[in-house]
């Protein structure tokens, strides 16, 4: 009797993996047509902190009028979009009720990434990384050339959009190699840049931006609403690690933050 293969075993997994992360979501509610949100909208929006820290979300700044409320949370890379923007609406919505204002809520929500850097330049930035690494080589930045993807049909700065609301979800996310080791090899590098746009393509994840140099890699992408930035790291570190022998390739690490249209400088001043 022929027995099926075992799965390959993932190599990074959740708990195994240290992040580096700067992740901030903005979060857009409306009440439903006719209505508006009380004047205790302060002391709701405090109410519900304790509660939003338990599921990963810290609440940064916030801004409200009787026809919107803004909210901007950092949040760690086990929070998935939508688990976030359920959390946040879910929460508030208690709050008020506890508070005897209950307001029911419009089904359009908005979540949107930002981060340091706005898109733009998180797209410039990898888009010219393998010249960057080349140090004046022009040799090596040849070489380096087919290994920078450009997507200029993935447009991170329209949403993804559901039945319920409209998703700006956009990550930077850096892969590095075990103890920086490097490997300038074509092959090499062809098979991480094929992999990366194979897995995407799998996982609903599109790509704008992808840089593959002899020691790390970097994405700029938007990612699938139900995954975390967790779930998008560790999908491309094992599928990664598996099309190049089932090595553990990358260090027990990633850095993930969110890039969008919009810096805290500019939250700061929506009203």
């Amino acid at each position: 009797m022929e027995v099926a293969p075992l799965a390959p075993q993932p190599l990074y997994e959740p708990g195994a993996v240290t992040p580096c992360y700067k992740l901030r979501y903005g979060w857009t509610g409306w009440p439903t047509v006719g209505t508006r949100f009380p004047d205790n909208m302060e002391s709701a929006l405090a109410a519900p902190s304790a509660d939003w820290e338990a599921d990963h979300l810290r609440l940064l700044e916030h801004s409200f009028s009787p026809e919107r409320v803004l909210m901007t949370f950092s949040v760690t890379p086990q929070v998935a979009p939508v688990f976030f923007v359920a959390r946040v609406k879910g929460r508030l919505q208690h709050a008020l009720r506890q508070a005897g204002t209950p307001v029911k809520f419009s089904r359009k929500v908005a979540l949107v990434s930002i981060g340091e850097n706005h898109r733009d330049d998180v797209e410039q930035y990898i888009q010219q990384h393998g010249a960057k690494e080349a140090h004046g080589d022009s040799a090596l930045e040849e070489r380096l050339r087919p290994f920078t993807v450009v997507n200029s049909a993935v447009d991170l700065s329209r949403p993804s959009e559901t039945t319920s609301g409209r998703y700006w979800y956009n990550l930077h996310l850096v892969l590095v190699h075990a103890e920086r080791w490097r490997n300038a090899n074509p092959q090499w590098l062809g098979k991480i840049r094929e992999q990366s746009l194979r897995v995407a393509e799998k996982k609903g994840y599109e790509i704008s931006r992808l840089s593959v140099v002899p020691d790390h890699v970097h994405f700029c992408l938007r990612g699938n609403i139900e995954h975390s930035p967790e779930q998008i790291a560790l999908a491309f570190q094992n599928n990664l690690a598996y099309t190049l022998g089932q090595l553990r390739v990358w260090q027990a690490t990633y850095y993930v933050g969110t890039c969008g249209e919009y810096d805290m400088n500019a939250v700061r001043s929506w009203e």
